[in-house]
C-alpha cells in the first residue's frame, strides 16, 4: 500500500493524521514536560514514566508482545447491548465506523465512532504539572438516549521497570493501593524500590519515593486496583472481565499485580455530548495533598483548556525559532516541524525511553547528550546549558568521563570508549557559537570525583586526557573497547588497536578548542593544540590513506579494517566524512574519499555504514561482524553516519550529493512503501536495512537516534548554509542545482534573520554574495550587531 492509505500530513506538516489503525508497526508520539513523559501509539499503547524510564516507571509496556503494543491507556466503552469498544481501536479491536489518530508536537488525539457514539480523546501533559490528561468528549449521534458504562484503565509498574520485567512474580508482593473516597482518587505505590541494574543480594531497604494517582472528573461509582480481578483469569485486555460487570470490585491490594480502573456511568440524550477528563499523575509518596490539588485543578475544564493553550503556545515558540521554505515539501516538513520534535524528544528521553530502547539498561550517555543538545540549542539555549552542566558533572578530574548514567540514582559506568570525553568540545563550542557568550567558559562545574573547575578547564582536560594518556606511539588514539561505533568492540581491547575515526574527531576538537583558547587569551595552549592537530593529521594521512579512501582503524594484532585489503568491510563511511569535517583531508583527497564512499556504499535508499557487509564472524573486530549482514552496524543504511556524509559533501561544495543523501533518507520518502519500511513516516529511525539483506528498506529503532539532530543541523547549517559562528551568522549554502531559491528565518542572539537565498544559475555549490538590509557584506559572515530584525539577501554565483 501507499503511505496515503495509512495517513497524511495536515496543517502544513505540523500534524500527522493516521487514518488506518492497523499500521505496519506502532506509530508513536511523545507527550511530556521533560519530567513526566509518555509514549503514545496510534492504538493507545505506550507507557508513562517520571524522569527515568528504568527507575521511576508508572505504567507497563510488554516488549515483543503479541498482540502488539500492550498494554496502554485504555477507555472501555460498554453500550446497552453489552458490546465493548475503545476510542483508540485497541485493545478491543472491533471495527470502528470511523477512526483517526493525530500526532502533533504537544499532543496525540484520537477520533472514532461506533454504534452511534462519537469519541474524541486528546492526551497531553501540561508544562507545569506532572499529570497526564486524557481529555475525552463523547457525543450521541443517534436519535435515541444512550446509557454507557465507562472503564478507564492502566497497568502499573510502580518503580523499577527492569525488576518488574524480570522479577514480576516476586516484585508485585510489595505493591500497595489506596482509595481516597473523599477526593475520589486511586493511589498506588511500592514498598520496595530496587535501584540496581546488576545481580546483587544487597537490599536498598527503601520504598519507591513516588505515588501514582488516577482520577476522573466524572463521578466514580467503583474502582479496581488488582489486575487479575479486572482482566479475569485466562483473559486479556481485549475483553476484560471487569469491563462487563455492572460495577467493579473496589478491591485494594497490599500485594499483587497492580492496575488502575475507574468506572463511571453516563446518560446521553440524542445529539448531546459530554466532556470529562481522566488524570494519571505522580507525586511524592508522602504528599497526597499535592496530588489532590492537581486533580482538583484539572477537574475544571477551564484549567484543562488553559493548560492546553499554554502548551500549544510553548510549541509555537519552540518551532518558530527556525522556519524554512524550500522547493522540496518533504524537506520543509521535516525541518519546520518533525526534526524539531524529534530532537526535543532525543534531548528529553535520551537513547533510553523508546519502543526499541526500553530504558532499562543504559540510561543517559555523555556522547548522546553532547549531540542531542544541538537541537534545542537554537530555540532555547538554557536547555543546552542544562545538558552541558549534567555532562560536565559526570567528568572526572583527569578528563575522562562516565560513558552513561541513570539520572535518578547517579549509577553509571566508565567503559573506556575512546570517543566519549571528546564530545565535550563539540558541546561547549556549539553553545558558545550560538550564544556568543565567551564568559560561559569561566563558569564552574563539579567533577564526578569531587571538586570543581571552569568549563574551559573541563574542555581542556577532555582533550589532554586523549593526547597524553590515550595515544599510540604512532600518534593515533587507542581504540579501546569501542569508539562511536560500539560494535567495533574488540578492535582495541588489548590496548594496541588504533581508531582513525577518533583521530579525525580529536582533530575536530583540537581545532575548535584552539579557537576558543585564542579568543580567551590562552595563546600558549592554543599553539600546543595547533601543533598536536598537525601531528595527528600528518599521522592519519601517512598511515590511514588507502589509496582512494581512509581506513577505519588498526587492530590489536596489527591488521587493518576498512581497507581494500579486506574482503569484507572494505570501506567505512565515517572515516571519509570526518576526514573532511575535521579538515585533515585536503579538498582533492576529501573528494576522492567521498566519491569512493558514494561508489561503494550508495543504495537507492542512501549510503551504507560500511561495505560490503561482514559475512564471517571476526573475533578481532567484534559485534559488527555478528550482526546480520545488511542490518544495524553491519552494512545497514545507518542514518547517523549518513548525516555526517551530508555535511562533508556540503563542505566540499557538492550540494547535489548532499541533498541526494538527505532526500533519500528522509523518512517521508522512505515510507513511500510503508509495509516495507514499517516505521513512522515523520521521524528518522536509527537505520534502514540495506540491499545486503532480503528485507531491504525496512526501518528500525525510530525516534531515539542521534541521526535526528545531525540530519536537522546538516540540512539547516550546511545545505541551506545558515549556521552560527563566534562572530556572527554564516550564510554559505550548498544547494542542489535543482533549487532556484530557498528561505530561512532564524532567531540568533535575540534577533530574527530573514534570509532569502537565490540560486539563479542553478549550480551545486559556489561563491556567495551577501547583502544585509540592502547593503553589501564581504565574505559569508553576517557580523553580530545590535538589532531586532535583519533582512539578508544571499546570491550563489559560479
Amino acid at each position: 500500500m501507499k503511505l496515503e492509505d495509512y495517513g497524511h500530513f495536515e496543517d502544513n506538516g505540523r500534524i500527522f493524521c493516521i487514518t488506518r489503525p492497523d499500521t505496519p508497526a506502532p506509530w508513536i508520539n511523545y507527550i511530556g514536560n521533560g519530567r513526566l513523559m509518555g509514549l503514545v501509539s496510534n492504538a493507545g499503547g505506550g507507557y508513562t514514566y517520571w524522569v527515568c524510564p528504568r527507575d521511576s516507571r508508572l505504567t507497563r509496556h510488554r516488549y515483543n508482545s503479541l498482540p502488539w503494543d500492550r498494554p496502554g491507556r485504555y477507555l472501555y466503552i460498554r453500550n446497552e447491548k453489552g458490546e465493548l469498544w475503545s476510542p483508540t481501536w485497541q485493545p478491543v479491536g472491533v471495527t470502528l465506523e470511523s477512526y483517526s489518530c493525530r500526532h502533533a508536537p504537544g499532543y496525540t488525539e484520537f477520533e472514532s465512532a461506533y454504534d452511534g457514539v462519537r469519541a474524541r480523546m486528546r492526551l497531553f501533559v501540561p508544562r507545569e504539572d506532572d499529570v497526564e490528561i486524557w481529555r475525552i468528549q463523547l457525543e450521541n449521534t443517534s436519535s435515541a438516549e444512550r446509557t454507557l458504562s465507562l472503564s478507564a484503565y492502566v497497568e502499573f509498574v510502580l518503580g523499577h521497570a527492569l525488576v518488574d520485567l524480570i522479577n514480576q512474580p516476586n516484585d508485585q508482593h510489595f505493591n500497595r493501593t489506596d482509595w481516597d473516597e473523599e477526593a475520589q482518587i486511586l493511589f498506588a505505590t511500592k514498598n520496595y524500590w530496587v535501584q540496581y541494574s546488576k545481580a546483587t543480594v544487597a537490599q536498598p531497604n527503601k520504598g519507591w519515593d513516588k505515588e501514582v494517582f488516577f482520577a476522573s472528573s466524572l463521578p466514580v461509582s467503583s474502582f479496581e486496583s488488582h489486575k487479575e480481578t479486572f482482566v479475569g483469569r485466562w483473559r486479556s485486555e481485549t475483553d476484560p472481565h471487569g469491563a462487563h460487570q455492572p460495577e467493579l470490585s473496589n478491591s485494594l491490594i497490599t500485594a499483587g499485580d497492580a492496575c488502575g480502573a475507574l468506572r463511571s456511568h453516563i446518560h446521553l440524550a440524542p445529539e448531546a455530548s459530554l466532556e470529562f477528563v481522566v488524570l494519571l499523575g505522580v507525586s511524592d509518596v508522602h504528599d497526597r495533598s499535592a496530588a489532590a490539588s492537581v486533580v482538583g485543578k484539572y477537574r475544571e475544564m477551564a484549567a484543562v483548556d488553559e493548560a492546553a493553550a499554554r502548551l500549544e503556545s510553548w510549541w509555537d515558540g519552540y518551532l518558530s525559532a527556525v522556519t524554512v521554505e524550500t522547493p522540496d515539501e518533504s524537506t520543509s516538513i521535516m525541518l519546520n516541524y518533525w526534526a524539531k520534535k524529534q530532537t526535543w524528544t532525543t534531548y528529553t528521553a535520551a537513547r533510553s525511553a523508546g519502543y526499541y530502547h526500553g530504558g532499562l539498561l543504559f540510561g543517559t550517555g555523555v556522547r548522546d547528550s553532547a549531540q542531542d543538545l544541538l537541537g534545542p540549542l537554537i530555540a532555547d539555549a538554557s536547555m543546552a546549558d542544562a545538558k552541558i552542566s549534567t555532562v560536565l558533572s559526570h567528568q572526572f578530574a583527569d578528563g575522562s568521563t562516565l560513558h552513561n548514567w541513570f539520572p535518578l540514582t547517579g549509577e553509571g559506568e566508565k567503559t573506556g570508549h575512546s570517543d566519549t570525553p571528546l564530545w565535550i568540545p563539540l558541546a561547549i563550542s556549539s553553545y558558545v557559537k550560538e550564544t556568543g557568550d565567551l564568559s560561559y567558559l569561566e563558569r564552574r562545574f563539579p567533577w564526578q570525583d569531587g571538586g570543581e573547575d571552569t568549563a574551559l578547564e573541563h574542555l581542556i582536560r577532555s582533550i589532554d586526557y586523549t593526547l597524553y594518556q590515550k595515544l599510540s606511539p604512532r600518534k593515533l588514539p587507542l581504540f579501546g573497547p569501542g569508539d562511536w561505533n560500539d560494535t567495533l568492540d574488540y578492535v582495541g581491547r588489548q590496548g594496541r588497536g588504533e581508531s582513525v575515526w577518533v583521530a579525525e574527531f580529536l582533530c575536530y576538537g583540537l581545532r575548535e578548542t584552539s579557537e576558543l583558547l585564542k579568543r580567551t587569551g590562552h595563546s600558549r595552549k592554543a599553539s600546543e593544540y595547533d601543533e598536536w592537530y598537525q601531528k595527528i593529521a600528518d599521522a592519519v594521512n601517512a598511515l590511514a590513506w588507502d589509496g582512494e579512501w581512509y581506513v577505519r582503524g588498526f587492530r590489536d594484532d596489527g591488521g587493518v579494517i576498512g581497507s581494500s585489503q579486506n574482503q569484507e568491510g572494505q570501506i567505512f563511511l565515517n572515516a571519509q566524512s570526518w576526514a573532511v569535517m575535521s579538515g585533515i583531508a585536503k579538498p582533492e583527497r576529501g573528494r576522492l574519499a567521498m566519491d569512493s564512499a558514494y561508489r561503494l556504499c550508495e543504495t537507492v535508499r542512501g549510503p551504507k555504514i560500511l561495505s560490503p557487509a561482514y559475512r564471517h564472524v571476526d573475533p578481532g573486530i567484534g559485534l559488527a561482524t555478528r550482526c546480520v549482514p545488511g542490518k544495524k552496524e553491519n552494512g545497514a543504511i545507518f542514518n547517523h553516519p549518513v548525516s555526517w556524509a551530508i555535511i562533508a559533501e556540503a563542505m566540499l561544495g557538492n550540494g547535489d550529493r548532499a541533498f541526494e543523501y538527505h532526500r533519500r533518507t528522509n523518512p517521508i520518502n522512505q515510507a513511500h512503501d510503508p509495509d516495507v519500511y514499517k516505521m513512522e513516516p515523520y521521524v528518522w529511525c536509527e537505520y534502514v536495512t540495506s540491499d545486503e539483506h532480503p528485507e531491504f528498506g525496512q526501518g528500525s529503532h525510530s525516534w531515539l537516534t542521534g541521526s535526528a539532530v545531525w540530519m536537522y543541523r546538516g540540512a539547516l547549517d550546511w545545505i541551506l548554509g545558515v549556521r552560527p559562528d563566534y562572530d556572527g551568522l554564516v550564510v554559505d549554502p550548498a544547494l542542489p542545482s535543482s533549487w532556484e531559491s530557498a528561505r530561512v528565518k532564524r532567531r540568533f542572539r535575540g534577533a530574527l534573520y530573514d534570509i532569502a537565498i537565490h540560486n539563479p544559475n542553478r549550480i551545486s555549490g559556489g561563491s556567495t554574495s551577501l547583502k544585509l538590509n540592502g547593503r553589501p557584506v564581504g565574505g559569508n559572515l553576517i557580523p553580530h550587531t545590535d538589532g531586532d530584525q535583519f533582512s539578508v539577501e544571499c546570491t550563489i554565483t559560479p
